[in-house]
């Protein structure tokens, strides 16, 4: 027992033992897996709660792990995933990466690493990412970029985030290697320590966004230093989170401005007076193009009237967004900013509180091609003011854009934009219309028309039937009617539309796009109404998945003239129930779906083909007799026992009251009567057989069945009272259907019995076995084993075969 005990647990050990070596050795075995990937290879274990890489799919293109508590990459998290293309780690813990953690990414292109708690660069990392374009860095606590450069191996990179509040010095090595970038971003809010011409040698640079709060404020000699090496005229220049109060706050600029761009953007700043009108002084002359303020605070009065003399005439943008004025009270009017307003092309002014831009500033604007004024507070009687009223002003402006206001009347702005001669874009959505009146007044010239996101539930005649492009997504329409014939471009997304536009409306439309309706199917006839359609995005519906839908979408659509640019995997199906939330390019529909009447057809005609074969079966193995026999026979002995229960009850015995009961056919009822009975019956004299013994009784339907009984009943109890049954055989036996009910009920009988002396054959003229029906298996067999009586033919031998049979009816033993 001992040693048993020792060897099972020697075995238990090394099978741990075995385990701890196989986890070890495979250390995916306790990393947990992530299965949200879609069809385009793009896994999103985002918000996952993972504190490791997960495992994913090795076919995975796209890997987003932000948002999770991951601290380390180990050397094996991504050794598989070489066909990687975008990797974001994005707000994560980590503070660890294995030098060959990403040495298999052969594909990556876009790698973030921001917000995480990397304390240096290594160049190791990088070294095999040959492919890598987009790199962010942004907000780690590294104080430097460090050495070795660590993206001179970044042979493709094009766009570059770096940086963070710890970022304090940047020397000219750190970005030995890079030589020329679409988009730079550098946070150096704390930055302390920068080597000039750190940023010189890339060339060429394409946007550059620049957060240096604290330069600007404490060390204006370096943000200067910063501005002038990326300062070309060909590139815009972003300065973000800045507190511009003084004239010294806005001296870093003179550099930009030294170097003549074109393009600058202030966002997230805060902006005084001063610092407004030191820095148009600076400008003064540069050919300045564009001027974005985005997300800006005007802690001033708008006080710029200072700056009036300088040269502003190349300005040809304002851009305006997210602006709070701190006093807006106190805030003069625009009318003192002429020397700003005579030039440019192009004002946007979003989600700044405007109410109304008063005529006379409206009347400033002599050169405004493209007004945007959305997301305001504007009306139909502001907007009147602004326009003044349609009578002569903004008469060069072609697109006017007053998205997200307070407009509600149709009507009013059609009659407002009617004088705007040269006016090709009007953008009115996300207004509260909810009608459409029947008739409008619209420039002659307009062609693009956007009333999206409204409360609109149908279409009139009052759009222009000059317009080439009409967006009216996001409204309640159930039907599109209109005869437009010079329209391209129709987008209907959000309503509740239930079949694509006629055709035959719209003769030249290229682009329809009708997602998120409550469309049902679209088929070849629907399309082929389009003469000119190329591009439709029907996707997002409410899809029935039909067998002319599904091979339409799955088949005939491909290689037409009309593209699907919204993918297959927008398609989806919505019914039948078995089908909801299935793709309908992966959808297969069997012949019993798709030809139902067909399948129909040929199921009850083989059905009934098999029915008649059935019946043929059954005919030929007489399943129906012996099923209509069986019922007949239990009929009859249910009666035949109630008969003898009743006989029990009054206290008689069950008496067999005849010899035989005999079974002929009608057409030998001649023979039965004038030999059979006689001779059987009447006693004679001269016969010493009959003298020793009493004469035989025999059982004749004819004569001893009780009249108003069921002849079954009539036959079953002859059977019954008789010790014999004959049965008298001929060609008239064979073919009488009582004879033959009669054969029936004796082979019932003999199996219910099991007895065979008790039936006597008698043949009157020659008759086979084969002349007997095949049903009656037990009578077959008493005529293979039982020798028959045969009427003789000679005259002679009828003395023995009477002789024969009454032996036969007593039970005497013979050889008959």
């Amino acid at each position: 027992m001992g040693r048993a005990t020792t060897f099972y647990f020697t075995l238990l050990y090394l099978h741990l033992l075995s385990i701890c070596w196989c986890q070890r050795s495979n250390p995916d075995s306790e990393r947990l897996s992530c299965d949200r990937c879609d069809r385009r290879l793009s896994c999103n274990c985002s918000y996952g709660g993972f504190t490791s890489v997960p495992t994913v799919t090795d076919r995975a293109l796209t890997l987003d792990l932000s948002f999770n508590e991951i601290a380390m990459v180990t050397e094996d998290d991504l050794k598989s995933h070489r066909h990687l293309k975008a990797l974001n780690l994005h707000g994560n813990k980590l503070a660890v990466i294995h030098p060959s953690a990403f040495d298999s990414l052969w594909s990556l292109e876009e790698l973030d690493l921001s917000n995480n708690q990397l304390t240096a660069l290594k160049q190791k990392w990088f070294r095999k990412l040959g492919a890598l374009q987009h790199l962010n860095l942004l907000n780690n606590p590294y104080r430097c970029l460090g050495s070795p450069a660590p993206f001179q191996t970044l042979v493709r990179l094009r766009r570059l985030r770096f940086g963070g509040p710890a970022l304090e010095e940047l020397k000219r090595e750190d970005l030995y290697g890079v030589t020329q970038l679409e988009e730079l971003t550098v946070h150096g809010n704390n930055l302390s320590r920068y080597e000039p011409g750190t940023l010189a040698d890339v060339w060429p640079l394409g946007r550059v966004t620049l957060s240096l709060r604290s330069a600007f404020l404490t060390n204006t000699a370096l943000a200067r230093a910063v501005l002038e090496d990326v300062s070309y005229p060909e590139t815009p220049i972003i300065l973000e989170d800045l507190h511009l109060i003084g004239n010294e706050s806005v001296q870093p600029l003179t550099a930009a401005a030294k170097r003549r761009i074109r393009q600058i953007s202030l966002k997230n700043v805060s902006v005084s007076d001063e610092a407004i009108v030191s820095f148009l002084m600076v400008f003064n002359g540069v050919p300045l193009t564009s001027f974005w303020l985005d997300g800006v605070t005007l802690t001033g009065e708008g006080r710029w009237a200072e700056a009036k003399w300088t040269d502003q005439k190349s300005i040809d943008e304002f851009f305006l967004r997210n602006i709070v004025v701190l006093d807006v009270w106190k805030f003069v009017s625009l009318l003192e900013l002429g020397f700003l307003l005579h030039y440019p092309r192009k004002v946007s002014v979003i989600n700044g509180r405007v109410f109304v831009m008063p005529c006379p500033t409206s009347r400033l604007l002599v050169n405004l091609q493209y007004l945007d004024l959305s997301d305001n507070l504007l009306t139909e009687m502001t907007l009147s003011e602004s326009l003044c009223d349609g009578h002569g002003t903004l008469k060069d402006l072609r697109v006017l854009n007053v998205s997200g206001n307070a407009l509600k009347s149709l009507s009013t702005i059609s009659r407002l934009v009617a004088e705007l001669s040269k006016l090709t874009h009007l953008d009115i959505s996300r207004n509260a219309y909810s009608s459409m009146p029947r008739a409008c007044s619209w420039p002659s010239t307009l062609r693009y028309l956007n009333i999206s996101g409204a409360k609109l539930e149908t279409i009139t005649p009052c759009l222009a039937t000059t317009l080439e492009v009409l967006d009216l997504s996001n409204n309640d329409l159930k039907s599109f009617s209109l005869f437009l014939p010079a329209l391209r471009e129709l987008y209907l997304s959000g309503n509740k539309i239930q079949s694509l536009p006629s055709g035959w409306l719209l003769p030249n439309l290229q682009i329809l796009t009708i997602q998120s309706n409550t469309l049902n199917m679209f088929g070849r006839s629907d399309l082929q109404s389009y003469e000119r359609l190329q591009n439709l995005q029907a996707g997002q519906n409410k899809f029935v998945c039909s067998c002319e839908f599904v091979a339409f979408l799955q088949s005939d659509i491909k290689g037409g003239d009309v593209q699907l640019t919204d993918g297959e995997e927008s398609y989806i199906c919505d019914s039948p129930l078995y089908l909801q939330e299935e793709p309908v390019g992966q959808v297969y529909l069997s012949v019993v779906d798709c030809h139902r009447v067909l399948f129909v057809s040929v199921s009850c005609g083989l059905a009934l083909f098999v029915a008649i074969l059935l019946c043929i079966l059954l005919w030929r193995l007489h399943v129906l007799w012996y099923l209509k026999m069986t019922w007949a026979w239990l009929k009859a002995k249910r009666n035949s026992r109630r008969r003898q229960r009743c006989r029990e009850r009054e206290g008689l015995e069950s008496l067999l009251s005849f010899d035989a009961f005999v079974s002929y056919s009608e057409q030998d009822a001649c023979w039965v009567d004038n030999f059979l009975v006689p001779e059987l019956e009447e006693p004679r004299d001269n016969d010493e057989e009959s003298v020793n013994h009493r004469p035989l009784t025999l059982c004749l339907h004819k004569r001893d069945f009780l009249p108003g009984h069921w002849i079954l009943d009539n036959i079953m109890s002859a059977m019954e009272r008789s010790r014999r049954t004959v049965f008298v055989l001929s060609e008239n036996f064979v073919q009488s259907d009582w004879c033959r009910y009669e054969l029936d009920f004796s082979h019932f009988w003999l199996f219910d019995r099991n007895a065979g002396g008790e039936v006597i054959l008698i043949l009157l003229e020659p008759l086979s076995k084969d002349d007997i029906p095949k049903r009656f298996c037990k009578l077959h067999k008493l005529m293979s084993s039982t020798t028959y009586l045969e009427w003789p033919q000679e005259e002679e031998k009828i003395g023995e075969f009477w002789r024969s049979l009454r032996k036969a009816l007593r039970g005497e033993e013979e050889d008959y």
